[in-house]
């Protein structure tokens, strides 16, 4: 047998763990010293020039939010601060997989980026059309989204790749389910719903924080093709979200979306009977309830695509007083990880770019850097503190301290935590035709790639709901009984048992 190679960092360090982040307890938050998480991210921030990593096939319009229930007890955000107030805002959707030439009417996730031009600065709300993600620690990103790419060898899309790290990713069965059912194949962008996702965090104007959940809900009615449908459309025009989006706005139809919130007092989260901070879990709407906050209309199309679309750049970390971050470790990496690929494919200075300059203005020390196409602040001092009269500090916009607790550690974020349930609770709403369409979709997605991995994503779809994994055993005519046997494995022999070596005996 071969040695086995160990996995180290570029610069040949041996890694002991690559599953998991070092965190300051359990649920966190992320600690700036874990070096393997942060190469990892700047590395894979590099890897293709120079279009998007992911989400580069992309749509957008410029729209107006008008605020319409007065929410300003939970948040001290000016913009969402009184009844009918109206703020500009830049949008674009995306497919994530593919590239910038890839058709619109592929099965995927959607991408849902919104930017919020304030008079305290831009809040950009990067989110997608699920409510839940694929994995829950951004160690594992970028091994996620390779499989989503071309394999290194065939330079062609691969589905045995993807289910493969996805049958040993059980905390991806949750957005494996509605990727395959009929939500993943919307009509166009017009119609799906937009999620933060994230828990993100909301501050009072008495300086108290309240956990929450962003949903934007489609006004056009949620509609999708079935694959049969997207394979026709892809034939005719490989720009079909594109077009539908462009030409209903030119011709007067503008789009809009529900923005509605999902509140958590800050004391509930240590309570709470799931992590309140994992991204592949929903936070269930009888616990939580949607309150309404305004409604969104796109009703501007770019007048130049590359100027007011692909340049535009959308970043989480964008936040205004009022709204900020939380614990959840997906979030965190993203903070760093969005900027600084803006920096890679834009370049230092993209923020002073028109689709990304705030209406408000700006006051910084940052000078000089690649294509500074603007005054460079003059001969204002460049450094802090001075006393020239350069800008200071204000205390006024601190946030409230965030209580954290436990050892820094690589926590195992598989262990103890239930990747099941809400996955077969979302099976088990779905009526027949939904079930029928979802076994359908996972079959043609599942059915050519290996025995052994087939047998890893049932087991995980068994524990779920045994109806789950029957609907496509039943199309793949394997036993359910051999399921079964899998399905009572904990993850490790689950793993053993259905790796290539093990599996032939």
């Amino acid at each position: 047998m071969a040695e086995k190679k160990k996995l180290t960092t570029a610069h040949g360090n041996p890694i002991g763990d690559n599953q998991n982040s070092l965190t300051a307890g359990k649920r966190g938050p992320l600690l700036m010293q874990d070096y393997q998480l942060l190469e990892k991210m700047a590395t894979f921030n590099r890897e293709r020039v120079p279009e998007r990593v992911v989400h580069a096939k992309g749509s957008g319009a410029f729209g107006t939010f008008t605020v319409t229930n007065d929410i300003s007890k939970y948040t001290k955000a000016k913009f969402l601060s009184k009844i009918g107030k109206k703020t500009e805002m830049l949008a674009r959707f995306s497919t994530v997989a593919g590239e910038r030439g890839a058709a619109d009417a592929e099965r995927d996730v959607r991408g849902f980026a919104l930017k919020f031009y304030t008079e305290e600065g831009n809040w950009d709300m990067v989110g997608n059309n699920t409510p839940v993600f694929f994995i829950r620690d951004p160690y594992k990103f970028g091994d996620f989204i390779h499989t989503q790419k071309r394999d290194p060898k065939t330079n062609m899309r691969s589905n045995t790749i993807q289910w493969d790290f996805w049958s040993l990713s059980p905390e991806s069965l949750h957005q494996i389910t509605i990727l395959f059912s009929d939500r993943g194949l919307p009509q166009g962008y017009r119609f799906v719903n937009g999620y933060g996702s994230h828990t993100y965090s909301f501050i009072s104007p008495d300086y108290q924080r309240y956990w929450v959940k962003f949903h934007f809900k489609t006004m056009q009615g949620i509609k999708n093709w079935t694959n049969e449908e997207g394979e026709k459309i892809v034939g005719k025009d490989r720009e079909s979200s594109q077009r539908d989006l462009f030409e209903a706005i030119e011709k007067g139809d503008y789009p809009k979306w529900r923005f509605m919130v999902q509140i958590m007092p800050e004391k509930d989260a240590e309570t709470y009977h799931l992590n309140p901070f994992d991204l592949t879990k929903v936070w269930p709407h009888k616990d939580y309830p949607l309150i309404e906050v305004g409604i969104l209309e796109l009703n501007r199309n770019a007048e130049n695509y590359f100027a007011e679309i692909e340049q535009a750049a959308f970043e989480p970390s964008n936040i205004v007083p009022g709204i900020s971050f939380s614990p959840d470790k997906m979030l965190q990496a993203r903070i760093m990880s969005y900027a600084d690929a803006h920096r890679y494919r834009i370049g230092v200075n993209y923020a002073a770019l028109p689709a990304n300059k705030p209406k408000s203005e700006v006051s910084t020390y940052h000078r000089d850097g690649q294509l500074r196409f603007d005054e460079n602040f003059g001969g204002l001092p460049n450094y802090e503190p001075n006393s020239f009269g350069g800008p200071k500090e204000d205390p006024a916009f601190l946030e409230p301290p965030l209580k954290i607790s436990g050892d820094a550690n690589r926590y195992n974020h598989r262990e103890g935590n239930d990747d099941y349930s809400q996955a077969g609770n979302l099976f088990r709403l779905m009526n027949e035709s939904q079930k029928q369409q979802l076994f359908n979709n996972v079959y043609a997605a599942i059915n050519e790639v290996p025995e052994r991995i087939k047998m890893r994503q049932l087991a995980h779809y068994f524990n779920a709901d045994p109806a789950y994994a029957k609907g496509i055993a039943d199309k793949l005519g394997i036993d359910m009984k051999k399921i079964e046997k899998y399905a009572k494995m904990n993850l490790k022999e689950l793993f053993s048992a259905t790796s290539e070596e093990e599996y032939k005996n």
